[in-house]
């Protein structure tokens, strides 16, 4: 089995790859549902300590895991499906690539404004922001979800996913594990 019980919930390994890939989504789709949570927040209690805490928490998401995801499609995900003769898939690759420019400018126009509110010198974020940066978020990831996953699944054989796992867990620092 690759995956891991950790806390109750079963955490794919780096074994599994395009799984790891799939959870990042998830995980994005949280720091999304709270930032959603945290412009409601901002709204009735203002700048309190748990909107500081949930501004940092999303800030520290979107700037380590947030861009190693991004890093893990860009330089190793991607280059591999672009390798394979699949037409499809290489005009797939280039859509998704022109989202990751719209959602790292969707970034930088929040990141700031987040930062205000993790600092404590702002009392509310822009909501044209903050949807834009969801909306933009919830399409990439239903296409990739959708698409581009199930394509890596059958286009990637064993060796091209393992050397795609090792490469996900050296750029976090983890001691890559083929725990069969």
């Amino acid at each position: 089995m690759s995956d891991l019980l950790v806390g109750g919930v079963f955490v794919p390994g780096f074994d599994n790859p395009l799984e790891i890939l799939l959870a990042c989504h998830g995980k994005i789709q949280t720091q999304c549902a709270t930032l959603r949570m945290l412009l409601q927040h901002l709204s009735s209690y203002g700048c309190d300590s748990q909107a500081r805490q949930a501004a940092q928490a999303i800030l520290r998401y979107f700037d380590t895991a947030g861009q190693n995801h991004h890093d893990d499609e860009e330089q190793d995900l991607f280059p591999r499906l672009l390798a394979t003769p699949n037409a499809e898939v290489h005009e797939l690759i280039a859509r998704l690539l022109d989202e990751h420019k719209v959602l790292d400018a969707a970034w930088q126009q929040l990141r700031p404004l987040l930062l205000a509110i993790a600092e404590g010198r702002a009392t509310e974020l822009d909501v044209k922001s903050v949807e834009h940066f969801i909306t933009v978020h919830d399409r990439h990831i239903s296409l990739e979800n959708t698409q581009l996953l199930p394509q890596a699944a059958i286009l990637l054989d064993h060796m091209q996913l393992e050397a795609l796992g090792r490469s996900m867990a050296a750029r976090r620092g983890v001691v890559f594990s083929n725990r069969c």
